[in-house]
């Protein structure tokens, strides 16, 4: 664990496995999500906007090569990195056939410099075939699997439209557990309805499942979604940075502490987002963070 930090955080955590910095590119895939085509539904997690997180390069015409050669270059002249894990991000990179999928994972694997991947995807789009093919590249690559859960609690899942229960989120970490994949859990903090206590319930039996990761992100309203017309309506009040930087100490306090924290806040584009503004102060609300830790004296697992 990074003493300074006073969590395990994932530059640490590839810099130990490597000896070096390991920088991540973003692919677009091209695929859909199941809650956006009908499958599920069509609107999708009240949150998400028709991107999807995505960058958009695919609908670009780049291929999966064009994007990580346009990444590795931009990372190797920004941070100096020789070595990089390709992170398909947009939509579910599983919601689709096996072959389709070893076609897309060899294609980044064969990149220069990429010593691995981390897959996005939700918990409702895997079975064990698919389970068994990321399996067969954790063999010689570092391989994340990272299941959207956002939430622990049923109706919290229900309101926000994300189309499956904890229950299916636990199956699927199950199904994952006793292969060689790493395991990530995507949660959002702020969302509607929901305490402090039940965020907190959240890490807690996250933490208790034998997960290897989390990331933890800030609810912001993102233009042209279903949460910004409940926003515009007086329908629900983002979090103040202040409130959310005492339940991110309260979560890391409750966390396992060989859990990766692969992430602490959102990350919006400036252009996208309604509300709240101070999220895209990243660098204020991180060293927030880092200083109630201090004042507190805590660390992550104190709690667990």
């Amino acid at each position: 664990m990074n003493n300074q930090r006073r969590y395990l955080d994932y530059n640490s955590y590839l810099k130990a496995l490597y000896g070096e910095r390991v920088q991540k590119i973003v692919v677009d895939s091209g695929l859909d999500c199941p809650n956006r085509d009908g499958s599920i539904s069509r609107g999708g997690c009240i949150y998400c906007n028709s991107r999807g997180s995505g960058s958009g390069l695919w609908d670009k015409g780049l291929s999966i090569t064009e994007q990580i050669e346009l990444g590795r270059r931009a990372m190797t002249r920004r941070y100096k990195a020789k070595k990089f894990l390709v992170y398909f991000q947009s939509y579910t990179n599983t919601y689709t056939t096996c072959n389709h999928m070893k076609s897309m994972y060899d294609e980044a694997l064969g990149a220069e410099g990429v010593v691995g991947m981390a897959i996005g995807t939700r918990p409702d789009c895997v079975d064990r075939d698919k389970i068994n093919l990321i399996a067969s590249y954790a063999k010689d690559y570092l391989v994340w699997l990272e299941y959207g859960l956002q939430s622990s609690h049923d109706r919290t899942l229900d309101l926000i439209n994300r189309g499956h229960d904890f229950g299916c989120f636990v199956n699927a970490v199950n199904m994952t557990l006793h292969t060689n994949i790493n395991i990530c859990t995507h949660i959002i903090l702020g969302l509607p309805g929901e305490s402090r206590e039940m965020m907190l319930e959240t890490g807690r039996r996250v933490g208790e499942l034998g997960i290897h990761g989390v990331k933890i992100h800030l609810l912001y309203v993102v233009k042209g979604t279903l949460l910004e017309k409940i926003w515009n309506s007086g329908g629900y009040t983002c979090m103040e940075r202040s409130e959310y930087v005492e339940t991110v100490c309260d979560f890391i306090e409750r966390l396992p502490d060989n859990i990766v924290i692969q992430r602490i806040t959102g990350d919006p584009h400036p252009d996208e987002l309604a509300a709240p503004e101070w999220a895209l102060d990243k660098h204020t609300t991180f060293n927030m963070i880092q200083q109630t830790l201090q004042r507190r004296d805590s660390w992550q697992g104190k709690f667990c």
